[in-house]
């Protein structure tokens, strides 16, 4: 009988070039899943991506420390315990801006890939 749920112990460790730690658990790398990703992770302090506009709805939930998010023209911070969606086809930067890392859940809808971020030149 075929098992319905599935366990993750090994996630998709995606490399990266400025101290992000991003483990997919379920998504387009991990398992072929376009339809959702969930990635658990950590920005270091200082951390910043560039501007993006992506074509997938984002949620955001902080486990522990501050997250900047630069949404259109406003800015929020969230902390521990806090979460956000932020729809499709707005354009928002993401960032760690304080002392302390950051963690975090991210789950897209679509899965997160390269083609739908629509991330601008830094």
């Amino acid at each position: 009988m075929k098992k319905k749920y599935t366990v993750q112990n090994s996630p998709f460790i995606v490399p990266t070039t400025d101290g992000k730690i991003i483990k997919e658990h379920f998504g387009n790398a991990t398992n072929g899943n376009a339809n959702i990703s969930i990635a658990h992770m950590v920005a270091p302090a200082g951390w910043q991506e560039p501007f993006q506009t992506p074509k997938f709805d984002e949620y955001t939930f902080i486990i522990k420390g501050k997250k900047q998010f630069v949404i259109e023209n406003e800015t929020v911070v969230l902390e521990a315990g806090q979460s956000i969606k932020i729809e499709k086809h707005t354009r928002v930067q993401y960032s760690n801006p304080f002392k302390d890392d950051c963690e975090y859940i991210a789950i897209c809808t679509p899965a997160f890939s390269m083609d739908l971020v629509n991330r601008e030149p830094e």
